[in-house]
């Protein structure tokens, strides 16, 4: 909590402010010593990629958690986190309401616009929202009811261990006081120890299937996201943007369109042109009517791409080594080659932002997953200080990292602040699909050898991509400097399992001519893909079970055996047999992202040229599962997701243009390619929340591959798979 006029006092704790202190000198001492050490601290700190749950920390500077009570009994929780479909709010209040003695009924959360003062660094993504705020979210809670407590005590007149609380209300003998009531003419905050948390067992919120907040307002179309939000007196804009990749502006004819209905202005920049007008219809259309001229120093092609972009090429880093490396040539050496291609977002609501510009001052309002880094991007291009620009975040209609990239809220400020009004601008369908910042290809070289005894004794896994991480707004230039490596593109890059004799994974990068960055579960999908399916190949290979190939290559530490348990669960609950039945086969993979273990059979079909995923069997160790409903619908999203992306979606690039530009030709999952069983089961491994969006995605589509290699004997290598 925290009062935005009284930010600047340090002396003293306002009736809104509470300080939740980060962890930033961790990562400060870890980055210094991994440039200090170079590689073999580097891979060290790669290896922990796959169990670390980074803490927050928003700022480091000012408060990072913010809770009203109002005089309705009611709590809002300025969440540093946006809720972009996965029911985070839910989790959140549901973390709140058991510390802090009220009823979910009576918690609202909402997004926290910068000028609170609640600014997560961290932004939203990376499946952490849950997972990072659980520690923090219940010491606030819980600290602020004994403070409550202490402030009610000293109005009722009674000693404050004679108080209980429920439901937002103070009883002592007979009287009874709102939490509000209680604060009511607070002005200093004394705030106390934290006191010790409950046991879980006796949490009443956490760990149950509690219906979602933010139910209602989604089901009966109130306006809650970016593309709903308007302003007094508002324009609106269509922008021009290059078509061709790596094309820029030469020259533009605005004669025409300056002459069209309802054009207001426009504007000319070196790499852009902003048409204003009273409607947005009227802005597209004049936009039309504008004659561009541009500069295209290369027509790049499918072709061309595919040889950019391979192993061997590109910066090179081992992010895992241990033993000697794979002669390719050598005895007993099999190798074999996987790719992935460019893959878009696709989200359904599109980018765009509502701006004023006014008196020194910016408000502007979109659907965003970094609020704070859109503070800084905003006042850097108009010239202000951070704290002249409040960004109001919204519901998001689809993220999946699209939202990482907020150019297009610049372009709105300055738009508004050059027309004197607000202005809402915001991409059409073919701009989104053209100017997305999609999943990089990827292509992969995988390696291995069997030794005497049946047992795989050596694996390789190398791999080719493009940027993620790198270039991305809250991927800070020096961390990348300093690590060396995409760390996005290795999301699942490295080797899982731990009882062989000699593991490596290298990364090659290369930024390509086109926007590349976060597309949910990062490299997670394209890696476990080249390293499950080759799994699945040498245990065919071998004659070998894969269920039983992969625990015989786990060790026994605490993450080895938290894995062994999501195969071997997956493994029981689906029945698993080995080999085809008619047109039908199972197939089996596993991966572990960000401390997640998660292992996944599916059962599938396959008529003429169609592959169709019948069934799948998923086990997941989540942690503890803040609402196990919640996770169980991101498990089942992600699996759709996966299929989507494995059987389905392909960018591709034709006469220089990324292409297709519109739903239909871009080709996705529909109702009718959905498995018509889709069988979650948790696993508590810990007893914290761990990250639940993402790691759901990792093994789909080898797990679809293996299946399709018993039914037709054909491995297929290339995303998405076809078997024509």
């Amino acid at each position: 909590m925290t009062d935005q006029n009284s930010k600047n006092k340090p002396k003293s704790k306002s009736r809104r402010s509470f300080l939740i202190k980060g962890g930033i000198g961790t990562l400060g001492l870890m980055a210094l010593g991994t440039y200090v050490f170079r590689n073999p601290m580097r891979r060290k700190m790669y290896e922990m990629t796959e169990t670390l749950v980074v803490p927050y920390s928003g700022t480091g500077t000012q408060a990072n958690l913010w809770i009203e009570f109002t005089k309705d009994n009611t709590v809002v929780l300025h969440s540093p986190k946006v809720e972009m479909g996965q029911g985070t709010f839910t989790g959140l209040a549901q973390i709140l309401a058991d510390e802090l003695d009220v009823n979910i009924n009576q918690i609202t959360v909402k997004a926290a616009e910068t000028a609170t003062g609640i600014v997560d660094g961290m932004s939203t993504g990376g499946s952490l929202s849950i997972a990072q705020l659980w520690q923090p979210l219940r010491e606030m809670a819980a600290t602020m009811r004994e403070f409550v407590k202490s402030e009610g005590a000293k109005k009722m007149g009674v000693d404050v261990s004679s108080i209980t609380t429920a439901n937002g209300i103070l009883t002592s003998g007979t009287q009874t006081l709102e939490y509000a009531g209680a604060l009511e003419g607070v002005t200093e905050f004394n705030l106390p120890s934290t006191p010790e948390l409950r046991p879980l067992k006796e949490y009443k919120s956490v760990g149950k299937p509690i219906k979602r907040i933010d139910l209602r307002p989604k089901i009966v179309g109130d306006p809650i996201f970016g593309m709903d939000a308007e302003m007094p007196n508002m324009l609106h804009a269509a922008v021009i943007r290059p078509e061709h990749i790596g094309s820029k502006l030469k020259h533009a004819d605005i004669s025409e369109a300056e002459k069209m209905p309802g054009v207001v202005r426009i504007l000319e920049y070196d790499d852009w042109i902003g048409v204003i007008a009273n409607s947005f219809a009227e802005a597209l259309a004049a936009k039309n009517k504008i004659k561009t001229d541009w500069d295209i120093p290369k027509v790049w092609s499918e072709e061309t791409l595919r040889d950019y972009l391979r192993v061997g090429q590109g910066d090179k880093m081992i992010t895992q080594k241990s033993g000697a490396p794979l002669d390719p040539d050598g005895d007993g050496v099999v190798s074999m080659e996987f790719s992935s291609p460019i893959g878009a977002h696709a989200q359904l609501e599109p980018n765009g932002a509502v701006a004023h510009v006014t008196d020194g001052k910016a408000t502007v309002i979109l659907s965003t997953q970094v609020i704070g880094a859109t503070q800084k991007q905003v006042a850097e291009a108009l010239g202000f200080d951070m704290e002249n620009v409040n960004i109001v975040g919204t519901y998001l209609g689809g993220g999946f990292g699209r939202r990482l990239n907020t150019s297009h809220a610049v372009k709105a400020a300055i738009m508004s602040r050059e027309i004197g009004q607000p202005v809402k601008y915001f991409f059409t369908r073919k701009e989104e699909f053209q100017n997305d910042t999609f999943r990089p290809p990827t292509h992969h070289f995988m390696r291995g050898k069997m030794n005497d005894n049946g047992q795989l004794s050596a694996l390789e896994h190398h791999y080719a991509s493009g940027d993620v991480a790198i270039n991305a707004l809250i991927m800070p230039s020096v961390m990348t400097s300093v690590l060396g490596t995409d760390v996005g593109a290795m999301r699942g890059g490295n080797i899982m399992y731990a009882n062989l004799e000699r593991r490596r994974a290298v990364q090659w990068h290369k930024t390509l001519p086109f926007a590349t960055s976060f597309w949910r579960s990062l490299g997670l999908l394209a890696n476990t893909f080249a390293i499950e399916s080759f799994i699945d190949e040498m245990a065919l290979n071998a004659g070998r079970n894969p269920v039983d190939f992969r625990l015989s290559m786990l060790g026994t530490d605490e993450h080895q055996s938290r894995i062994r348990k999501v195969i071997e669960v997956a493994a029981e609950k689906a029945g698993y047999k080995e080999g085809a039945s008619g047109n039908r086969a199972m197939g089996f993979a596993a991966s572990i992202d960000a401390g997640a273990p998660c292992a996944q059979v599916v059962e599938v079909s396959v008529e003429g040229d169609t592959i169709k995923v019948e069934k799948v069997i998923c086990a997941f160790d989540c942690g503890l599962a803040v609402n196990p409903d919640q996770v169980r619908a991101q498990c089942e999203g992600s699996i759709i997701m996966g299929i989507s992306a494995v059987l389905h979606e392909k960018m591709t690039i034709k006469e220089g243009r990324l292409y297709p530009i519109n739903y239909g030709a871009y080709d996705m999952a529909l109702m009718k390619n959905s498995p018509r069983v889709i069988d979650i089961h948790l696993i508590q491994g810990v007893d914290h929340p761990l990250p639940v969006g993402e790691p759901p995605l990792g093994p789909i589509g080898a797990a679809i591959g293996n299946a399709v290699r018993r039914i037709t004997g054909k491995r297929l290598t290339d995303l998405p798979m076809k078997l024509d």
